[in-house]
């Protein structure tokens, strides 16, 4: 059984039926029920084409945070070999909501970060559920700038609501932290690509996301401030989290049309979290399109990502 959303009650009712079903038919409590279970599947696959076919901003927010859509680790873990991760800042400790080291992808040396929500109570508490801390921003940074001493190409997976906005973070010095971040990722001399796979959320994701290419997952979302953020700031009332969503224009379409992304991977019917395995192997071969797609045409890539950021403030 999935978890739920809220626009998904009727896929969740269907899916109900079907469950009871086949239980009872594993029981020997039921007759024949296989031509019901076949009827009832086919509602279920409609009715979830019929809520996936036109999300709104704000079902795509849903989607986007999902619990059981897959984390970075489990893209490392499928997409890359040899992984060694790399822990903290050399200046103050370690942050496990931001996961890097370096690996092999299909036999190449890869740079790989990213940040990690966990999956459980047990992880979100370990990873910070995914909200990096001055020391993480600082951890990527050391990667960044070892990468770029190799000659090996980066690889990030962004995945956050934020940075994380506590007190000793900020003491430590969090702004600086991202500042650094994000100018390191401009200034490198190799190539860096960027795949935003669930939430992209404000400078705690464009600090690890200034990428020569940067891609969205079909449902994930990339902004300056969470909707909530947003309407607290603007109308100071939450409940016009919906407005504000669809506003901001946040959904990797928007995003695309505006020219803030190069592309966007497809996710299964019902969301990455119905067929995790498909959607990281759509995200592992257009990674590695990419990445032969410089290597045929080596350029300046300091130069072309200088130019890419420097068009959005034109065109905007």
């Amino acid at each position: 059984m999935y978890n739920y959303l809220d626009f998904e009650k009727p896929v969740a009712d269907l899916e109900g039926k079907i469950l009871e079903l086949k239980k009872l038919a594993e029981n020997g409590e039921a007759v024949d029920v296989g031509d019901e279970i076949a009827r009832l599947e086919k509602r279920s696959r409609d009715a979830l084409r019929d809520a996936y076919k036109a999300l709104t901003p704000w079902q795509k927010v849903q989607v986007a945070r999902h619990p059981d859509r897959p984390h970075c680790l489990d893209y490392v873990t499928a997409l890359f070999t040899d992984f060694t991760p790399l822990a903290g800042d050399r200046a103050f400790g370690e942050d496990k909501a931001i996961v890097g080291g370096f690996a092999r992808f299909q036999g190449q040396p890869i740079a790989v970060i990213g940040q990690e929500k966990g999956s459980d109570t047990k992880s979100r508490l370990e990873h910070n559920f995914g909200s990096p801390r001055p020391e993480g921003y600082r951890k990527a940074v050391r990667i960044m700038e070892l990468a770029d001493r190799f000659s090996i190409p980066l690889v990030t997976l962004v995945d956050t609501a934020g940075a994380y906005p506590g007190v000793g973070a900020e003491e430590r010095g969090q702004a600086e932290a991202i500042a650094r971040s994000t100018s390191t990722s401009l200034a490198l001399k190799v190539p860096s690509i960027s795949v935003v796979i669930g939430e992209g959320g404000s400078g705690g994701a464009i600090a690890i996301a200034t990428a020569n290419r940067v891609f969205m997952l079909e449902h994930a979302i990339y902004s300056v401030i969470s909707p909530e953020g947003a309407a607290s700031i603007l109308w100071r009332d939450t409940t016009r989290s919906k407005d504000a969503a669809t506003n901001m224009k946040i959904t990797a379409q928007d995003l695309l049309a505006l020219k803030i992304i190069d592309g966007i991977i497809p996710e299964p019917l019902g969301g990455a979290h119905r067929a995790p395995e498909a959607v990281i192997k759509s995200t592992g071969d257009l990674i590695a399109r990419t990445l032969g797609e410089f290597t045929a045409n080596p350029i300046d890539f300091r130069e072309q990502r200088r130019e890419k950021y420097l068009a959005m403030g034109r065109s905007l």
